[in-house]
């Protein structure tokens, strides 16, 4: 078959997938007398981009021939819909096969470990980036900042960032970012004010991360010139996250009144976040009032939310009202309003993603984790009884 002919087939099978029309594309993908390489990876991404994982990774498997691009394109269709412990998977059996990754393969993978917490594999692809004369670029470098920040090594993360020889406006987020995070308030907002210096304009992401900033070091003064900075110096109208990072700013400094007041004028709708941060506000400070405020907008936001309702419960049960502790018991139980659902971890083992929930038992070690853990809280309750047994036996 002609390569033009390939490529007229291609454009129209790229052409549906940019329209949405999934079902035509694949149509004409079957009718085609002759695929090339191009065509597959166009339909993969088109699953890909639709969250159609199965057809995607359907597609991929039946694939005759990969190349980088096909690698690529399934790494990003995991990572772009959180799947990061199966873009890991996907990269592995790459390395695996000996396919070199390009410079968009690995700053899709570093983030992939960002998220996971996976400090050991992010280490290997950045040493293997070093050894294999890839250039350190804003892309690999802002990825390797935010990685090494999230996993909680910010020496590292400050490291990559001093010996970039290019910076962009990515870059700075990521390691602003990374000190706040750390409660590294003051140096956070150092870094912001060298940004400007050095005439890098700041977006809506940069001014998250100074108010974060802000919120962990009780900064209330500095949050609030920066929240006015933020439109009247650079034209970033505020939106949920900057609200957000405001109301819980003012919350935790037991400015109850004022977050209420910035909340009822803000241009966009509340969320669940936004009266979430007034409401544990609420609790620091215990103003049954305005929590009571928050809880009844909440409830309408989010009903099902055990959450909300027994903080109040609590909020309560410290002053001794325990009527209300009744009445609030009773509307859940009318509401029918059901337990919060457990949250979950993960750690790296060699290599390897462990999650793990509030008594889950789905890990296949789980009987010998739970036994473990059951020895060692009892070495702990023995230590309580006769400390000088157990420091002997460890010494």
């Amino acid at each position: 078959m002609p390569e033009r002919d390939v490529f007229a087939w291609t454009t129209i099978v790229s052409a549906h997938i940019r329209a949405g029309d999934l079902s035509s594309a694949r149509r004409f993908f079957e009718e085609m007398p002759e695929r090339n390489t191009a065509t597959w990876n166009t339909m993969i991404d088109g699953y890909a981009r639709m969250g159609n994982f199965d057809s995607a990774e359907l597609l991929f498997d039946q694939m005759p021939g990969k190349d980088i691009i096909s690698w690529t394109t399934m790494v990003n269709c995991y990572s772009q819909h959180q799947k990061f412990r199966e873009a890991l998977a996907v990269f592995n059996e790459m390395m695996s096969k000996g396919i070199r990754p390009d410079e968009v393969t690995l700053a899709t993978i570093i983030s992939a470990c960002a998220h996971l917490g996976a400090l050991d594999l992010g280490k290997e692809i950045h040493l293997y980036i070093l050894q294999n004369g890839f250039d350190l670029d804003v892309y690999i470098g802002s990825a390797l900042i935010d990685m090494y920040a999230k996993c909680g090594n910010l020496d590292r993360s400050l490291s990559v960032f001093f010996k970039l020889q290019e910076k962009n406006l990515f870059c700075w987020n990521s390691v602003i970012d990374g000190l706040a995070v750390h409660g590294y308030a003051n140096e956070a907002l150092k870094m912001f004010r060298r940004m400007e210096r050095e005439k890098i304009k700041p977006n809506g992401i940069t001014f998250i991360s100074v108010l974060s900033a802000c919120t962990h070091a009780g900064l209330v003064n500095e949050g609030r010139r920066m929240f006015l900075s933020m439109t009247d110096d650079y034209s970033i109208p505020p939106e949920v996250g900057h609200y957000g990072c405001m109301v819980d700013l003012l919350s935790k400094a037991g400015l109850l009144k004022d977050a209420l007041k910035l909340i009822r004028s803000m241009k966009v709708k509340p969320n669940s976040i936004i009266w979430g941060a007034l409401l544990g506000g609420c609790k620091l400070h215990r103003n049954l009032e305005i929590a009571q405020v928050a809880v009844n907008e909440l409830l309408i936001l989010e009903p099902n939310n055990s959450g909300h309702h027994n903080l109040l419960v609590n909020m309560y049960a410290e002053v001794n009202r325990w009527g209300e502790v009744a009445k609030i018991r009773a509307a859940m139980k009318n509401l029918g309003v059901e337990k919060k659902c457990p949250g979950s971890s993960w750690i790296e083992m060699e290599r390897k993603i462990h999650q793990f929930a509030a008594s889950d038992k789905s890990h296949p070690a789980s009987n010998e984790i739970y036994l473990l853990l059951a020895e060692l809280d009892g070495k702990l309750k023995l230590a309580s009884y006769v400390p000088e047994l157990i420091w002997g036996d460890l010494g």
